[in-house]
């Protein structure tokens, strides 16, 4: 056996101040109010990488007055000349693309090859996209004189921070909006950095403003009377509550929510392949995906063939330092999701499921957890019912595709789905029965600024991507 020799990435080449402002009309200010200010940490070593600042309410006033000023200007340009902004923003992204990607792996706990391979490019590619629909929306079916909305309050998690990012905010800078950006307060750097790139390519002030802050800045923007707009991405919990928040006023709310995925292997699969996407699938970005494929469920003929090749396959990941170019799997996000994940994998093991994983060295600090999978597991087990965000995998087995089709459906999520099979008539079969946004055949976790995203049930509802991601930000 050949050893790895290490390949780290070298942090040197992003700077990351001591403590960092609210991005405010194309400024870096101080908050107004006495919030406070905020430490992010890096996962892998528990490291304090810089302060942040909370913004209270009269520091989202301020942002939110920022962005109805630019509204009127920015709308008002013709749409290839917003374009030429998100070009921009595009290139600067790519040029930039190395140092956002080991700060995004300093700052979440992702492994570095995921971020420089994954993230970044995707995060450019939307903006890339948006901008070729900025001078053509009279032609994306939404009427002939298609109007922004006007202020848009943007919320994301910390999972993808750069990529949701980019999701959120370049259809509604195409469009003609203006945003007001909360992240999340375990990943804020990346939004940071955004806020120099919007600088660094002439953005006019106000159209982009970033307020960083805990859940209770995220609920005071949300409700402010100023925004015509909520996009939310982030747990069904937190969507409930402003579902309710935005019940009954004027403003449009799209929400990408919480999933339990279902990973479907007929017995006619080809099973190193499938092997591989059930590995992509549960255990990439250490399985903090909305969309994971957590429950697998196995054609009960091929249940052996496939649980040794996967259980091969896991005994090969490498779990360790994330800016190290070998890495498979990073550190957890963070003390608070570590628990929630050793909380429920203890709850699989009680109520009888069989726990496996393979043999690793976990480092002595930061948050980590071993890629694990559950056999024995049954409907009425929590950890097949549960969204556990984490690398741990659920496996259930069916005898027909019937069974299969009421199995995945038996959630109350409804974001993805995967089917792996050798006949295209059972795809599409089993496929148009999935009550999922997003059904990948033969693959799984692929994305696409061209493909819409989304979900049913208690998974949101509007579509994110592609042409469709347009609707969410017109009047």
């Amino acid at each position: 056996m050949f050893e790895y020799a290490p390949a780290p990435e070298s942090r040197s080449i992003v700077d990351i101040a001591p403590s960092y402002g609210l991005f405010i009309d194309g400024e870096f200010v101080p908050p107004a109010s006495s919030g406070g200010v905020f430490k992010t940490v890096n996962p892998a070593t528990e490291e304090v990488l810089a302060e942040v600042s909370t913004a209270g309410p009269e520091d989202v006033d301020r942002a939110v007055a920022a962005a109805r000023r630019a509204f009127g200007p920015w709308s008002a340009l013709p749409g290839a000349e917003r374009a030429k902004y998100l070009f921009r923003i595009a290139r600067i992204l790519q040029e930039r693309s190395r140092e956002l990607a080991v700060l995004e792996s300093l700052d979440n706990g992702k492994p570095i090859r995921e971020s420089r391979d994954v993230d970044l490019p995707l995060a450019a590619a939307h903006f890339f996209y948006y901008a070729g629909w900025a001078d053509k929306l009279k032609y994306a079916g939404f009427g002939d004189d298609p109007r922004p909305l006007g202020v848009a309050a943007q919320v994301i998690p910390w999972n993808f921070p750069m990529l949701m990012l980019a999701w959120k905010i370049a259809p509604a800078l195409a469009t003609g909006n203006t945003v007001v950006l909360k992240p999340a307060e375990t990943t804020p750097l990346s939004a940071l950095f955004f806020a120099d790139v919007c600088r660094q390519a002439d953005l006019p002030p106000g159209v982009v403003n970033i307020v960083t802050g805990a859940g209770e800045t995220g609920r005071t923007l949300v409700e402010h009377p100023g925004v015509d707009k909520v996009a939310f991405t982030g747990s069904t919990e937190v969507g409930r509550q402003i579902a309710r928040s935005v019940a009954g006023t004027r403003k449009r709310l799209t929400l990408e929510l919480g999933g339990k995925a279902a990973n479907i292997v007929f017995d006619d699969a080809p099973i190193d392949q499938a092997v591989e996407g059930i590995v992509n699938g549960i255990f990439f970005n250490q399985g903090h995906v909305c969309c994971a494929g957590s429950r697998l469920l196995i054609q009960e003929s091929a249940y052996d063939e496939v649980i040794e090749a996967l259980k091969r396959r896991m005994a090969t990941l490498r779990v360790g330092d994330p800016l190290d170019k070998n890495t498979d799997i990073g550190a957890i996000n963070s003390a608070e999701q570590l628990e929630r994940i050793r909380t429920l994998s203890d709850i699989g093991a009680e109520e009888g499921a069989e726990r496996w994983s393979p043999p690793c060295e976990l480092p002595a600090q930061g948050f980590w957890f071993a890629p694990t999978i559950f056999t024995g597991v049954t409907q009425a087990h929590r950890i097949a019912r549960e969204e556990i965000f984490g690398p741990v995998l659920s496996v259930l087995t069916f005898r027909t595709p019937a069974e299969a089709i009421e199995k995945a459906n038996n959630t109350p999520y409804g974001l993805s789905a995967g089917i792996w099979t050798e006949k295209g008539s059972q795809i599409l079969a089993v496929a148009d029965k999935l009550r999922a946004g997003v059904v990948w055949a033969n693959t799984f976790n692929k994305f696409d600024p061209t493909s819409p995203f989304g979900g049913y049930k208690e998974s949101g509802y509007g579509r994110e991507g592609g042409r469709h991601g347009l609707e969410a930000y017109l009047a």
